[in-house]
């Protein structure tokens, strides 16, 4: 079937309708950063945060994905550009069902991010840059990853052999190699209710 034939079907119910039975708005907090920058970790905290406040919400996150929906992707710039592409338009579909989603993605560069921001309405999405010094990335990582990378037997690995681009003007700056979790989950909650996402 070409493109031509397909038509959007538009629903009786829409994201107002289920934001109104949800009572609170939707959104997608995108966390970007290093591998071992924290985004899983803070991604489950602040969760764990909106859920305990009755918010409904949903993790999608990076190695997650890549065992089901992005089995196929390698980590190429162009594997990259369509793991964030694919869960753009995942995350676009959770918001229209008036959820909160937490998308965990090292999401390395600036150009896949924007195209993820354009998918949704200016308020609705959250660039959070989880920012945190490379050693410090290295010190934490128990997979051993960084270690393989440098060793040559991991090809095109985030910071050291191919780049990371960190956000311009991201709407958070986390600095977990500087906060506590508590802290940096507070400040997630805090700009939220500033910004009457939550009450």
């Amino acid at each position: 079937m070409k493109p031509g034939n397909i038509k959007w079907q538009t629903n009786t119910i829409t994201k107002t309708d289920r934001q109104l039975l949800n009572g609170h708005k939707s959104c997608v907090l995108w966390f970007t950063g290093l591998s071992g920058s924290g985004k899983s970790t803070l991604a489950n905290e602040v969760e764990k945060q909106l859920y305990a406040a009755n918010i409904r919400t949903y993790i999608l996150d990076g190695d997650n994905v890549r065992h089901g929906l992005n089995n196929n992707l390698g980590f190429s710039p162009e594997d990259r550009k369509e793991n964030v592409r694919r869960i753009s338009e995942v995350c676009k579909l959770f918001v229209d069902a008036g959820l909160f989603v937490l998308s965990a993605f090292i999401s390395p560069y600036k150009e896949d991010r924007d195209s993820a921001r354009h998918l949704f309405n200016e308020s609705e999405f959250i660039e959070v840059f989880v920012k945190c010094d490379l050693d410090i990335c290295e010190a934490r990582d128990v997979k051993g990853m960084y270690k393989k990378a440098r060793a040559g037997e991991i090809k095109e690995f985030t910071g050291i052999s191919a780049p990371y681009e960190a956000p311009v003007k991201p709407e958070l700056v986390i600095e977990t190699d500087k906060q506590t979790i508590e802290d940096s989950v507070q400040q997630i909650i805090s700009y939220l209710k500033q910004n009457h996402y939550i009450a």
